[in-house]
């Protein structure tokens, strides 16, 4: 997965993209990486957020709530 294409592409789709990995939830044994999606291209639905253990699966979540909204997000299917 490019990531920066990605980022790109959502940027380009209206969608402004926050993602973080936190050392201390790490440390602790918990989910360290948030998501966290808004702007214009989500509608009026407001933003999404997802928390995991791993980059990918966090990623995979933000998709799967992204891809259940209105617009056109196929696209994001073609990503592995």
């Amino acid at each position: 997965m490019n990531i920066e294409q990605l980022m790109e592409r959502l940027g380009r789709s209206g969608v402004t993209v926050i993602l973080k990995v936190d050392d201390e939830r790490m440390t602790q044994g918990g989910e360290p990486w948030t998501l966290v999606m808004s702007g214009p291209g989500l509608g009026e639905q407001g933003f999404i957020r997802a928390e995991s253990s791993s980059l990918t699966d966090v990623l995979e979540q933000g998709f799967r709530i992204l891809q259940s909204r209105p617009g056109n997000w196929e696209w994001l299917g073609e990503i592995s």
